[in-house]
């Protein structure tokens, strides 16, 4: 029973709920309604592995980081619970589901899925050169609705609802990002790793995260002038906004801000898209 619970820590499965509602957005949008229900599953599944493999691959490239931070040394890695060569099973396991997917889908989803794994291994790196590595981890969700798209799609044409849709992932996740970046201040500049909070202090960088969820509420807003217009749809818009809004305010409390009223914000998106499809 420990073992399943380290390797579910290991990978984080909880967080899927941040990417998962994007990707069905981006599906949905795409299909006008509820995709077919084997195309549905294989996009289920390609997002569990890409997701599955993205966190193995960035606690694999930051475990020696991790070993040294009091707040993650008690990770599975650092603290031995995992050996690495199980991490790379995962990983590898992860990679396996979503290219087999992936290839399932159609060619063009085939022939692009190498793309998210170059940002999954590039973003956990960027904290050891730049203070932008929180548009890493955001370029790499934001990644997610375009998946969706392009799996219903096959295509790359008439692609903008869901360039907004990753847009808005991109300036939300972000955003959180910063947000999770405190919790490491003091950490990070003492050891010279990378982050808004460490460059700038916590005031500046939680003032550029307030800009980047306005941002992102602006970019859902516009997807709702361009394709919804509809009384529930706005609703959901206002929901949104209210949350981002909550989150800056609750930056303190990374626990509520973070896996709490994130989560709120991704299905709020998702429930934004059914909303605009299916509700006048």
């Amino acid at each position: 029973m420990s073992s399943i619970k380290n390797y579910s820590s290991f990978v984080k499965f909880e967080h899927t709920l941040f990417s998962l509602p994007m990707i069905l957005a981006g599906a949905f949008l795409a299909w006008w309604g509820l995709p077919d229900p084997k195309l549905l599953l294989l996009i289920i599944l390609a997002g569990t592995g890409a997701r599955t493999a993205a966190l193995a691959i960035n606690r694999i490239l930051d475990r020696k980081i991790d070993a040294l931070n009091p707040r993650t040394r008690d990770r599975e890695l650092p603290s031995g619970k995992l050996s690495l060569t199980k991490a790379y099973a995962v990983t590898a396991a992860g990679l396996v589901l979503y290219f087999a997917a992936a290839y399932m889908i159609c060619d063009l989803v085939l022939y692009l899925s190498p793309i998210p794994l170059a940002v999954f291994i590039i973003y956990p790196l960027m904290k050891r050169f730049t203070w932008l590595c929180h548009f890493g981890v955001g370029l790499g969700l934001a990644l997610a609705p375009l998946g969706g798209w392009v799996a219903v799609t096959c295509s790359l044409h008439s692609m903008l609802p869901a360039v907004l849709l990753a847009l808005f992932t991109l300036f939300w996740v972000s955003g959180f990002d910063i947000i999770y970046a405190t919790m490491d201040e003091g950490f990070d500049r003492k050891s010279g790793i990378y982050s808004m909070v460490a460059r700038f202090g916590r005031g500046t960088a939680l003032y550029i995260s307030g800009l980047l969820h306005q941002a992102a509420f602006f970019s859902v807003a516009f997807l709702y002038f361009l394709m919804f217009k509809t009384i529930f749809a706005g609703v959901m818009v206002a929901v949104i906004g209210i949350l981002l809004f909550l989150e800056q305010r609750k930056s303190a409390n990374v626990d509520l801000a973070f896996f709490k009223i994130n989560i709120l914000v991704g299905f709020s998106v998702f429930l934004f898209v059914l909303a605009g499809i299916y509700l006048p």
